[in-house]
């Protein structure tokens, strides 16, 4: 999973990644998993009969290796795992066979069978101060020593392949062969998305251009998008106010449809210009998720990436 450098279609900007946009991504993902941690601090909290060697724990850390500790329970979000001087939490997404779990019930058997198996797992967050450790079967494939070299090889603008780990509402994690980078939402695709699961999946192989990469704060931020060219920039070369095209509906809003056309671009259906509409609770009885329907387009404009659809008159 080494990438290679490679230039990405159309060789587009780099965006800046600064600190604002990580602390909003972090904010993000605190709100996001609160009640995953808020369950794994009272757990570690309760086993508190085993003292945490902090200096054995970060040294294990600093130098990536490989540790065998036995799984003494569960809650909803993964693993609770001990061994001499250390104890941590292993996440659901960081198991090797973690399955795309459909009901509570389904998790809860399956993290259950893990209940006095000892795994093979490296340190993948180490938080004295927040007596937090996180730990990843996952990562541990990768061998020992290789976390150092994988950031070296690292560096904007290259290419590199990777397993999905998680997906949130902000974003998509992405395994790149022992250390995680991030694809924000916004990153994902030219068009609009409203959840990152539409895109990729739990599991799910996925190339990535990688935009900034931090050894010091262990941060890689990626994107998905930017490895095919923009659509906005050729659209008002493609089309015209007054084209009619075929779009099929990808939402249904209080304020109109969402439409996207072949090339990714997702337009606008305004409330006001659907003929024969009574009232908002009769968009999702006219129109359907998925639908094709053909449309005139109205306006672009794309400095605002703003695209303007109609329907036909009957």
């Amino acid at each position: 999973m080494i990438p290679q450098h490679a230039k990405p279609n159309s060789e587009p900007a780099i965006p800046q990644i600064d600190e604002g946009w990580w602390a909003s991504v972090l904010s993000d993902e605190e709100s996001m998993q609160s009640e995953i941690h808020e369950s794994e601090s009272k757990s570690l909290t309760l086993s508190n009969s085993l003292m945490v060697d902090w200096d054995q724990v970060q040294q294990m850390y600093e130098r990536d290796e490989i540790v065998d500790l036995f799984v003494q329970g569960f809650n909803r979000g993964g693993l609770l795992v001990q061994g001499e001087d250390v104890q941590g939490f292993v996440p659901l997404s960081h198991l090797v066979d973690s399955p795309n779990l459909t009901s509570e019930e389904e998790r809860r058997d399956y993290l259950a069978n893990y209940v006095g198996k000892t795994l093979k797992l490296k340190i993948i967050e180490c938080e004295p101060s927040l007596e937090r450790i996180v730990l990843s079967e996952r990562a541990a494939l990768a061998g020992e020593g290789c976390r150092k070299a994988l950031f070296q090889s690292l560096r904007t603008g290259s290419i590199a392949n990777g397993i999905v780990t998680n997906v949130t509402e902000f974003g998509v994690f992405v395994d790149l062969g022992g250390v995680e980078g991030l694809i924000h939402v916004s990153e994902l695709s030219w068009g609009r998305v409203q959840h990152p699961a539409e895109v990729l999946l739990v599991g799910q192989p996925v190339k990535v251009l990688v935009l900034q990469v931090s050894e010091e704060n262990a941060r890689i931020a990626l994107s998905l998008k930017r490895l095919f060219s923009n659509p906005w920039e050729t659209l008002a070369e493609l089309y015209r106010p007054g084209d009619i095209v075929t779009a099929s509906i990808t939402a249904i809003t209080r304020f109109g449809v969402f439409a996207r056309l072949n090339e990714g671009i997702e337009g606008l259906i305004h409330i006001s210009s659907i003929p024969g509409l009574v009232s908002q609770k009769n968009l999702n009885q006219m129109f359907s998720t998925g639908e094709e329907i053909t449309v005139k387009i109205l306006h672009i404009d794309i400095e605002r990436r703003r695209l303007g659809l109609g329907l036909l008159d009957e």
